[in-house]
């Protein structure tokens, strides 16, 4: 399973993007789904999650900002990403978990929120 990860870049804060991650393989629709990032000096921390049913959870700093989302035809998995903040800066990384079985992890992509 490879997951590649899209959509990062400079933003300008109270921007937007939207990353998208485009699985190969065929686990997608069996997996959780998640967004995770890495600041630099911090520990990887969990964005947002959505399951196979498409219940979200979210981290409270991105609650109301952020919204995650999964296309299973398309093997891809998204995340909306409004009124960004410098504090959003960080690497982005997508990741697909079946809990007890499998858990692959994506490269990341650069979100910068500076002006």
């Amino acid at each position: 399973v490879q997951l590649q990860a899209s959509g990062g870049g400079l933003v300008q804060p109270g921007g937007s993007l939207r990353l998208s991650c485009a699985a190969s393989g065929s686990i997608f629709g069996m997996s959780v789904m998640g967004w995770y990032r890495q600041a630099p000096g911090k520990e990887r921390e969990l964005v947002a999650r959505i399951t196979t049913l498409s219940t979200t959870n979210y981290a409270d700093s991105v609650k109301g900002r952020f919204t995650i989302s999964r296309d299973n035809a398309k093997s891809t998995l998204y995340l909306q990403m409004n009124t960004l903040v410098p504090a959003d800066t960080a690497v982005y990384y997508c990741n697909a978990w079946r809990p007890g079985l499998t858990n692959y992890w994506g490269k990341g992509t650069q979100v910068t929120v500076s002006s």
